[in-house]
């Protein structure tokens, strides 16, 4: 299973690479799965292909509560093999039946030239935010690791701020009154030493944020 973009690093898997693991889970019998909820929400290069142009044995997974910005509508869709899709059919029955009315009928509304003209537009903001936030964070002493490519946060390596992420996170969040996620969220890679940022508010409120977060940590 591999997620691209992806969360919380926000890095992105080539085409290549997606025909390379497609390759190997065949060698070694199994099937790639690959989460493409953020995509479309990619800054700097072209739009990537979706995985399953690997082959027609990739399951992929994809939603409208990202790029289309319906989050919290529950709605999705699934790119399947063909020998897989009655299996499918028969736990749709018993889990969901069907999305509801209201939301297939945004769902097709997402596909109007209006509505792509909107969610571009937020994805060009998504990007400003990105390049403000990236050197910001970089200058209180957080270290990015890798830019993020697409999605809409920063996995920062906060260590040089305070040896325990969490502690961090509430001291911010309960002093400074600046929320974000801890890396214990997301796996076990050293996670006290990275926080999760998420650039879903304007510029401005960044630089606000930035600024607490600076006097916090003596650097405002």
């Amino acid at each position: 299973m591999v997620a691209t973009p992806s969360n919380p690093t926000c890095t992105m898997v080539t085409m290549d690479e997606v025909r390379a693991l497609a390759a190997l889970a065949r060698e070694k019998g199994g099937i790639l799965l690959a989460d493409e909820i953020y995509h479309g929400l990619v800054y700097d290069d072209a739009p990537p292909g979706t995985a399953a142009a690997a082959g027609d044995d990739v399951f992929v997974i994809n939603s409208f509560s990202k790029y289309f910005q319906m989050t919290g509508w529950r709605l999705g869709w699934l790119v399947a093999p063909p020998r897989y899709v009655r299996e499918i059919e028969k736990l749709a029955q018993n889990l969901f039946i069907s999305p509801s009315t209201v939301a297939q009928h945004a769902a097709l509304a997402c596909f109007a030239p209006a509505t792509i003209g909107i969610v571009e537009a937020r994805r060009r903001e998504l990007d400003e935010r990105r390049r403000f936030l990236v050197p910001a964070l970089e200058s209180l002493g957080f270290g990015v690791p890798v830019v993020p490519q697409g999605a809409f946060y920063v996995y920062a390596d906060s260590s040089k701020l305070h040896r325990d992420s969490f502690a961090f996170a509430r001291k911010v969040l309960t002093e400074a009154h600046v929320a974000f996620t801890p890396g214990k969220d997301f796996g076990h890679h050293e996670p006290e030493k990275h926080i999760r940022i998420a650039y879903t508010q304007t510029v401005a409120r960044l630089e606000e944020a930035v600024a607490r977060i600076g006097r916090h940590v003596g650097k405002g």
